[in-house]
């Protein structure tokens, strides 16, 4: 009996084999490339857009960060405690073909950032024949907030971390003797990996849904470890902001706590959910 239920089931044709279902999911990764690589195409287009006002943007006086930071410290009586945002260094191309392979590599990146919606679409897609009807349902509110936390973790690294970093690493000198002249490369990795780490972070209530839905976590668990998380919350924080500076710590800091504080709550909703039904 046990052998004809294993025969009736595998000739079940919505049930997919082991190979079908690498089919399907090169299917998904192929349209999300094909999204990637046709948003990558139209950012190289502009290349003027793409790096004098984005990608060299926190190295511009004018830049939106060193204003708002300038006026707050005018606000608070602080004088120019807080303005900054003036750079001497300059930034050089050594490779025949360093500019190039930069622009084709800020418009993947690019790419990836602005498609990443519909990227989450596509591993949903390839998720959902095998959950129930009922976490079928929320596929709309994944969708958002997964896209939602990953961009606004991108945008806070680029207009908060990203000239915080510069603003320390660029005027950084060990001796006067020494000039800051610093390769295109150098600073694109800079920007791009604090940017993209930074929104990889910030999916962290997404993360922790997951894992509470698979019962590997528990709020129960994140409260009794909160005083560790806060200690790896600022070294964390001290890692991303290499400035001395409290104040630039604390600003990266607090996000972090949040959306700590913020997993706790989605681990608990989820656990309560299960319970219900």
């Amino acid at each position: 009996m046990a052998l004809f239920g294993f025969i009736k089931k595998a000739q079940n044709p919505n049930e997919l084999s082991f190979w079908g279902h690498i089919d399907a999911l090169r299917g998904h990764l192929f349209r999300s490339a094909i999204a990637v690589v046709i948003i990558a195409i139209v950012l190289f287009c502009y290349p003027e857009f793409l790096f004098d006002t984005v990608i060299f943007g926190p190295i511009h006086d004018d830049f939106l960060t060193y204003r708002a930071f300038c006026k707050l410290s005018h606000i608070l009586e602080l004088g120019d405690q807080l303005c900054f945002g003036h750079y001497t260094f300059k930034l050089q191309a050594l490779g025949l073909a360093d500019q190039f392979t930069s622009q084709m590599w800020i418009a993947f990146i690019g790419g990836v950032v602005l498609a990443a919606p519909y990227i989450l679409f596509e591993v949903w897609k390839f998720i959902k024949p095998a959950l129930k009807d009922k976490e079928k349902k929320g596929a709309t509110g994944f969708i958002i907030s997964a896209s939602f936390l990953f961009i606004f973790g991108v945008l806070f690294s680029y207009f908060i971390i990203v000239p915080l970093t510069i603003n320390f690493l660029g005027n950084y000198q060990v001796s006067k003797l020494v000039e800051n002249q610093f390769t295109m490369d150098s600073y694109i990795s800079t920007v791009t990996t604090l940017s993209f780490a930074t929104g990889l972070v910030f999916e962290l209530p997404v993360l922790v849904y997951f894992l509470t839905k698979f019962g590997l976590m528990t709020p129960e668990f994140m409260r009794k470890y909160r005083k560790h998380a806060v200690v790896v919350i600022l070294i964390a924080a001290a890692v991303i902001t290499p400035s001395p500076d409290v104040t630039s710590q604390m600003l990266v800091a607090f996000p972090l706590y949040f959306l700590y504080e913020a997993s706790i709550f989605v681990s608990y909703y989820v656990i309560k959910k299960k319970a219900k039904g």
